[in-house]
């Protein structure tokens, strides 16, 4: 099965750009493009792509209100942000909104490629060298809204253990499940496993909700 990808941005010149960059991929498929938020709303619950790629300053209707109106929507729509904006405030609105993915313009084919693919498969994606500064502004916003506090409250056996704290801090720096496997002499599927137990101890659905809880919560420690 191809993904399904629509691109929103008002360029239609760098619209063109990534529909051929994507369309060298045999398993991808651009099926529609969108040049301003509205349209984005009014065609993306008929197209249901699979990923949607989307500019933040979008004319009519910004990014960050198509977001939370396509995550309203209760769709498996999985939306990557594509834009100039290299400030960790705009990474944290958008994920707090319901994005899974934030990416600079500038990047380089593989690592949209790349992005797409992770994402499809589950996961979150941040732009790497937004990383540090995104765990920054965590700790000093302390973010409040995130359900997963509540871990504060349970009993000591919902507690996180040492394995599933190191799995944690490895997944805040960005490695995949591959790679912590690798680091840690474990199999993926032991891997994932780990992460599903972390998820519901700290009541969180994805990386990207246990990544901003464990800064917040200062789980881990960020290099």
């Amino acid at each position: 099965m191809p993904i399904r990808i629509m691109i929103a941005d008002d360029h239609a010149l760098l619209r063109q750009g990534i529909r051929n960059v994507l369309e060298l991929e045999d398993n991808f498929q651009v099926i529609g493009e969108a040049g301003d938020g509205e349209e984005v709303v009014e065609n993306i619950v008929t197209l249901m792509p699979d990923i949607l790629l989307l500019d933040i300053n979008m004319p009519k209707m910004n990014g960050l209100d198509v977001i939370k109106r396509v995550s309203e929507q209760r769709t498996k729509i999985k939306i990557i942000v594509l834009t100039m904006h290299d400030d960790e405030n705009y990474v944290i609105e958008v994920v707090k909104a319901g994005a899974v993915g934030y990416l600079l313009k500038d990047i380089d084919p593989g690592m949209l490629v790349k992005a797409i693919r992770t994402v499809y498969e589950g996961e979150s994606f941040i732009y790497p060298s937004l990383a540090k500064k995104l765990f920054g502004e965590i700790n000093r916003q302390h973010i409040r809204n995130l359900e997963a506090s509540k871990m504060v409250e349970r009993s000591k056996d919902e507690r996180l253990s040492y394995r599933e704290i190191e799995v944690l801090e490895m997944v805040c720096k960005g490695m995949s499940n591959q790679e912590v496997a690798k680091e840690l002499f474990l199999s993926e599927k032991t891997v994932k496993n780990h992460l599903t137990n972390i998820f519901r101890k700290i009541g969180v659905t994805d990386r990207t909700q246990a990544v901003l809880y464990a800064i917040k919560n200062k789980l881990v420690a960020i290099n």
